[in-house]
């Protein structure tokens, strides 16, 4: 994904020029090889590309805002101290609301003399201080002050990057809500009102909508049979009626076709008992099939829980899923049983293969309820995280969790794995006491840092890391 960055090169006047003028090539160069694009003045626009006075501040935001659809974020870095006051009105008469990184250069023990000496670490406090008056938010590098090639800034910018695109991400998004939620699921409600608050609009569509549409598809239209070899070829479906497989092509083509007309980015669906008693089959397989390429689908038309499964992606450019916080793993106070029927993306799936939905096949006969994905979660590290409305405060919240998949393994139906995560009956504690839901979603990284950062500081969403940051 590329992504631009505007770059404010912080200069002032009876510091060294040649450090600003030094320091810019080597910012600029470094943004290069990480695979960042660049927005910045150049040496034509002002002294050496900086920014050191009102005017070169109103030069910068101008073609800050000129440039600003391609912005995703910007990084204020001090050669030399820097002028703090130039800085701060660059950013505010730029009116970009995208995060900001404040970077500093490092002094070297060997080169204080006047002609060497930065005193970016001193200026980088200044910086900071101008931006809290002018209400600007920031974050900042792991170290106060960092070589621009050193191993420690290369990280920080894969960190801010992410911070960007789930900032970026959350601007004018759309959800789409397909059908109604499960009558005995309060736990997934959520308000509507509050989500346009936070710049979330939500697209609505009844369920018999895309039944009736996915019924007028023939089952010769040439898209069915090729639909029905895109979910062959994603899944093992040996056993399956041929019927069953129809239904779900017939399903995706009626989905893709509204969410095209629609625009929503993400979706959060009516997954049962309505489509299996009326249209005879499980959307498991066609939810996971979206997931996997990146269109985050939440079952039980649980919204908040698929803008959680986004916010993963857009923080780790991986799929997510929606688990149930499921089961305890015999007395271990820090495992827990990761469960679903499932809908789990097909990466999230060792040995994956459909099924039918064997709790649902309890109260519905068998042959209506194929489609469900089967198959262990892999091993290795993991991001929980799950938003909600609080509807009595008019906010959302949210909270973050950091651990690992184990390789222990449970002989069950569906999508399962095993989570472990320190701290977790804390954690378990506060969930109940802040009344989450039940249901989390999760992501195959450690992306934590990044929707922390993404969710306080930029998106107003007050956020709760248990254990680490509150």
């Amino acid at each position: 994904m590329d992504q631009t960055l505007g770059i404010i090169i912080g200069n002032r006047g009876f510091f060294p020029d040649a450090l600003a003028k030094e320091g810019r090539e080597r910012i600029l160069s470094t943004l290069e090889k990480e695979g960042f694009k660049t927005i910045c003045l150049t040496p034509e626009d002002t002294k050496f590309g900086t920014v050191e006075t009102y005017e070169d501040a109103q030069k910068c935001s101008k073609l800050f805002r000129e440039k600003g659809e391609e912005i995703s974020g910007i990084i204020v870095t001090l050669p030399n101290f820097g002028d703090e006051k130039s800085i701060a009105y660059t950013l505010r008469l730029s009116e970009l609301k995208v995060p900001v990184l404040v970077h500093a250069f490092s002094d070297h023990p060997d080169k204080m003399d006047v002609q060497n000496r930065r005193d970016g670490f001193c200026g980088k406090l200044s910086v900071c201080n101008n931006l809290r008056q002018f209400d600007i938010p920031f974050s900042l590098t792991t170290h106060h002050t960092e070589d621009p090639e050193s191993p420690a800034f290369s990280q920080d910018l894969a960190w801010f990057a992410g911070v960007c695109r789930v900032t970026g991400g959350f601007r004018h998004l759309k959800v789409g809500a397909v059908g109604m939620r499960p009558n005995n699921f309060n736990t997934v409600r959520y308000s509507e009102k509050i989500l346009e608050n936070y710049d979330i609009s939500t697209e609505v569509v009844d369920l018999s909508e895309i039944i009736g549409r996915a019924n007028r598809i023939s089952t010769n239209d040439s898209r069915v049979k090729a639909k029905i070899k895109e979910i062959k070829e994603y899944i093992d479906t040996q056993g399956i009626p041929e019927e069953a497989l129809q239904k779900m092509a017939q399903l995706k083509i009626t989905l893709e076709e509204w969410i095209q007309e629609t625009g929503v980015s993400l979706l959060a669906f009516q997954c049962w008992s309505s489509i299996e008693e009326n249209f005879g089959v499980m959307p498991c397989t066609v939810m996971s099939m979206f997931s996997e390429n990146f269109i985050p689908a939440a079952c039980e038309v649980d919204v908040t829980g698929a803008l959680s499964m986004y916010a993963l992606q857009l923080a780790s450019q991986k799929p997510s899923a929606l688990a149930d916080w499921n089961n305890n793993f015999g007395d271990d106070p820090e495992k827990a049983v990761l469960f679903h029927c499932s809908n789990f993306p097909k990466s999230f799936l060792e040995g994956a293969r459909m099924g039918y939905g064997d709790i649902i096949s309890s109260s519905i006969s068998k042959e209506q309820t194929y489609g469900t994905c089967y198959g262990t979660i892999p091993s290795g590290p993991v991001t929980l995280a799950r938003l909600a409305t609080e509807d009595t405060e008019g906010t959302i919240i949210a909270y973050l969790a950091e651990g690992e998949i184990t390789n222990d393994r449970i002989q069950t139906f569906g999508g399962v794995g095993v989570v472990k995560i320190p701290g977790l009956e804390n954690l378990l504690s506060f969930m109940c006491e802040e009344g989450f839901e039940h249901h989390v979603a999760f992501n195959l990284s450690q992306s934590g840092k990044i929707l922390f950062e993404a969710f306080n500081k930029y998106l107003r969403i007050e956020t709760c890391w248990p254990g680490v940051c509150c």
